[in-house]
Parts: structure tokens; C-alpha cells; sequence
């Protein structure tokens, strides 16, 4: 088994899929407009209109923030890329902080109220 992505659900694929790619640097694909994906080496970050799951009727998950996910991007240098950032963040949640058990860690929400990590492992 191989784990293949993360979808976002949202009502604007647009502004979503803008925000993740100012994150990532990565430019989006964006085959129709209920639907895009930024592919990285490792996974895939999927944003996606309701209609997308609307098949599942009462089971469709809600778009907007959830409280239990945090999406993480691992980076090279959490203080640089925090910096080429926070121009553009309206709900930053930690500054670029070493936490207890060695990684670098920056958060902040995308505009949906999603938590986002980068991350930088310990030398």
C-alpha cells in the first residue's frame, strides 16, 4: 500500500489551491474547476469542491477547518521559507520555534481555518 494524498474540501478551490501554492512554490494542477492537486516527491495535497463528494450524501465530510489535521510540509529552512510567508498569512499560530523533541516549526491556518506545520528535522 502506498499512501497517495490528503483532500482539502472547500467552496473555493481557487483561493485554496493560490494559498498551497505560495506555501509549497509548486503550481497546482488544475484539471476542472471543482478540483486541483499540488503533487510533491512524497504525497499529494488534493483541494476539492463539495460537489466532489456529494455522492456520499449525509457522510460528505464538511468543508472548512479541522480540528484534528494538521497539514505538514517538511522544508529546508523553516525561518526562511516563514519569512517569504508572513507577508501573506492573516493567522499565523506559532512563530518558527524548536520544539522539545529537535524540529524547527512554524504554524499558521490557510484560509479555510486548516492548520498548516513547516518543518525542518534536526540536523
Amino acid at each position: 500500500m502506498e499512501f497517495a494524498s490528503i483532500r482539502l474540501i472547500t467552496r473555493d478551490v481557487a483561493r485554496l489551491a493560490d494559498f498551497y501554492e505560495l506555501v509549497t512554490g509548486l503550481e497546482a494542477s488544475r484539471p476542472v474547476p471543482v478540483f486541483a492537486e499540488i503533487r510533491t516527491a512524497r504525497a499529494t495535497l488534493a483541494i476539492a469542491d463539495p460537489a466532489t463528494v456529494g455522492m456520499l450524501g449525509a457522510a460528505a465530510p464538511e468543508p472548512g477547518g479541522a480540528s484534528g489535521v494538521i497539514i505538514e510540509f517538511l522544508v529546508g529552512d523553516v525561518d526562511a521559507r516563514f519569512a517569504q510567508l508572513s507577508p501573506s498569512l492573516t493567522d499565523i499560530v506559532l512563530e518558527p520555534t524548536t520544539m522539545p523533541w529537535g524540529n524547527r516549526s512554524a504554524l499558521f491556518r490557510d484560509p479555510d481555518g486548516n492548520l498548516v506545520n513547516l518543518f525542518s528535522r534536526p540536523a
